[in-house]
């Protein structure tokens, strides 16, 4: 695959979503996308099931020129062709359709179709794509049904649509064979059509905390040396029976109090935030502005991310995300 389709998607993996959009007004656009990016979520995937889906591309184009905007329902070349020049920089079908996928990769637009059999994965290996949308999924099988076709084909990425819900999402994206999934359920119609813009916000943003699940782990506390450290978690097994285990940075105390054997990140201490996938939650924090310590990667026995802390500290305290079990 060419560096651009790889950059579009490698994108839509770090968001994990897709909020996939139908407009009958070309108005309702800008005023839309504005409330996905508002509630952190600037992806959209503007199906071509109206007339004014061409329309509404351009102007989401213009007005949020950085948006990752893409079309979908594409069933014909002219219907692909009509959205890339409006803007649209990935096309997403229903189904598998041989002269759109060819358009796609003749032109170097990223291109994801819809694959729900063997067969169909096979056609989209013999056209070069890597990535494949898996619709509809609950109805194709699911998330059974991926598992199953991720066996034989290992390097295929799926972004399962059709079906996918606040109450699913999470384990859909547990899979490591899906990129992202697509969903409808935070741009509900009805608020599109009466102009409740700050609705889909809330949405949005309810579904991304919904996928990164951030919990409060434990929380640290800075200590002069290790000694420090054994009087205070001594302390801690007594009055709670919270069990000690000793580790190479510090003392845990039952995974609630760490107790670090000297000083460490933060004037006072860490507070350490668990999540549901650390890597996008990284990334979710970059496109807010946030930095994380090249010092402050930790990495598990398998070699994946397991810690990251975030640069400077927030009210005396240093802030690290922790990759969930």
């Amino acid at each position: 695959m060419n560096n651009k389709t790889d950059n579009i998607f490698e994108q839509i993996g770090e968001h994990g979503l897709i909020p996939v959009i139908k407009i009958d007004d070309a108005a309702d656009a800008l005023p839309l996308a504005h409330s996905l990016c508002a509630g952190g979520q600037p992806v959209a995937e503007i199906t071509c099931r109206t007339a004014c889906a061409a329309e509404a591309i351009g102007a989401i184009r213009e007005g949020l020129p950085n948006m990752i905007l893409g079309a979908g329902t594409v069933l014909t070349v002219e219907q692909a062709e009509a959205a890339v020049d409006a803007g649209a920089r990935f096309i997403v079908s229903p189904g598998f359709n041989p002269r759109v996928v060819d358009w796609c990769v003749g032109h170097d637009i990223p291109a994801a179709p819809g694959c729900a059999t063997p067969s169909d994965i096979e056609a989209a290996l013999e056209a070069g794509l890597d990535t494949v949308k898996f619709f509809p999924a609950e109805a194709s099988g699911g998330i059974p049904m991926i598992k199953a076709l991720s066996g034989p084909y290992t390097g295929m990425k799926f972004i399962p649509t059709g079906g996918i819900n606040a109450f699913n999402l999470v384990d859909y994206l547990k899979n490591g064979c899906v990129l992202a999934c697509g969903g409808s359920f935070m741009v509900k119609d009805e608020y599109i059509k009466t102009g409740a813009f700050d609705k889909i916000t809330e949405l949005t943003r309810s579904a991304l905390m919904t996928m990164y699940g951030f919990d409060l782990a434990h929380i640290g506390v800075n200590l002069p040396d290790t000694d420090a450290a054994r009087k205070a978690a001594v302390l801690a097994e007594t009055m709670f029976g919270f069990a000690r285990k000793e580790g190479s940075l510090g003392i845990m105390c039952d995974g609630q109090l760490e107790f670090m054997c000297g000083p460490y990140f933060g004037d006072y201490g860490h507070i350490a935030v668990a999540t549901n996938f650390i890597e996008r939650a990284m990334a979710y924090f970059e496109r807010m502005g946030f930095k994380f310590r090249e010092d402050g990667i930790l990495y598990n026995d398998e070699g994946k991310i397991n810690a990251a802390y975030l640069e400077g500290d927030f009210f005396g305290c240093a802030i690290h995300l922790l990759r969930k079990k």
